[in-house]
């Protein structure tokens, strides 16, 4: 078996509380704020589980720099990019095909860019 090649992500965010709204919102994620380690974080998802990843109060990138983190969206890709955008996100790109699935690039508010991917059904 091949292990996982990512098995953890960091998002930077300037207001937690703000940023779980946003990526709640979007992904349809329950996610709270964990406040029992050394940093406050909110795990995606409301989950640990390997090739997750969570939001902490960092730097967020310049727009337009920095990797891009690449998420599921829970539904059509329509309905995840109108959540986006009525959200406060910005999405930077016209649907993208592939042979399993199809994605578009957005950015979140604090404009860390984000990967919004639907799989083929």
């Amino acid at each position: 078996m091949t292990p996982t090649i990512v098995c953890w992500s960091e998002i930077p965010v300037s207001n937690l509380e703000k940023a779980v709204d946003f990526y709640g919102t979007v992904f349809k994620w329950t996610m709270k704020i964990d406040t029992t380690g050394p940093i406050p974080m909110a795990d995606f998802g409301g989950t640990d589980a390997p090739g997750g990843g969570h939001l902490y109060v960092g730097k967020p990138s310049i727009e337009g720099s920095g990797p891009t983190v690449h998420m599921v969206v829970p539904d059509a890709l329509e309905d995840a990019i109108a959540r986006c955008e009525g959200a406060g996100g910005k999405v930077t790109s016209d649907p993208i095909p592939l042979p399993m699935g199809r994605f578009v690039y957005a950015s979140d508010p604090d404009g860390n860019a984000i990967g919004m991917f639907e799989p083929k059904a």
